[in-house]
């Protein structure tokens, strides 16, 4: 069973409390992960976070480590069942892939009231080294006026691991923070959105390759979705 919402349900900005303490929980105590960079998040005003992306505990540990609450929007088959029970109450968005447009919609009235939204804009899980970007994050930085902030998370899932897999007691992870950029202010939205996500892109790649370097640990080598890559 689908956890339902009302129709035009937009969450409250400040998001579940708990739901930060679970995720802190699980980044400082079941793992170790280190997080850098949290002063260039902005602390006040709309901004979106936009991560890499390789396996499930993403979205909890970004919730966990991020200075400000969060609302991730999450893929729509994920709310089912006790997992969409406790999704639903942790304020996270559902998304269906094929028509984003209630999700985006939802996460445009977190900025609209000042809040944050976490978003993986690769789409997928994978090897996380950012090598297209969809649109909606851009879309959200356009039309929410948010500060965009690429973010780099590594040691979540090693090679020969698959999609879902958890890792063992405190392995060591490490989550960096980039610098925001704005999107452009003026011109037709559509062009604006356009130039947003490229220099969106541009900035995760610089991000979780420089995040390699500096943190020793490495992205996945392979991709259980395409094993030929």
């Amino acid at each position: 069973m689908t956890a339902e919402r009302p129709a035009g349900w937009v969450p409250s900005p400040a998001g579940p409390a708990w739901a930060r303490w679970i995720g802190r929980f699980l980044g400082r105590v079941v793992w170790d992960a280190h997080v850098v960079g949290k002063e260039r998040v902005p602390a006040v005003g709309p901004v979106v976070l936009a991560a890499n992306h390789v396996t499930l505990i993403d979205g909890p540990i970004l919730i966990g480590v991020a200075p400000r609450p969060l609302h991730i929007i999450t893929k729509q088959e994920l709310f089912h069942g006790p997992v969409g029970t406790v999704l639903t109450w942790a304020g996270q968005i559902p998304v269906d892939r094929a028509s984003g447009r209630a999700a985006l919609q939802s996460g445009l009235g977190v900025l609209r009231r000042g809040g944050a939204i976490g978003i993986f804009p690769e789409g997928n899980r994978g090897r996380g080294t950012v090598e297209g970007v969809r649109a909606g994050a851009a879309w959200l930085g356009v039309h929410g006026d948010a500060a965009m902030v690429p973010v780099a998370i590594l040691g979540t899932r090693l090679t020969g691991e698959s999609l879902g897999h958890i890792p063992g007691l405190r392995r060591r992870l490490y989550v960096e923070f980039g610098d925001p950029i704005r999107p452009p202010a003026e011109g037709p939205a559509r062009e604006r959105i356009g130039a947003t996500s490229e220099r969106l892109r541009d900035a995760m790649v610089a991000l979780v390759d420089g995040a390699q370097a500096r943190s020793g640990l490495a992205l996945p080598a392979d991709d259980p979705r395409n094993p030929a890559a």
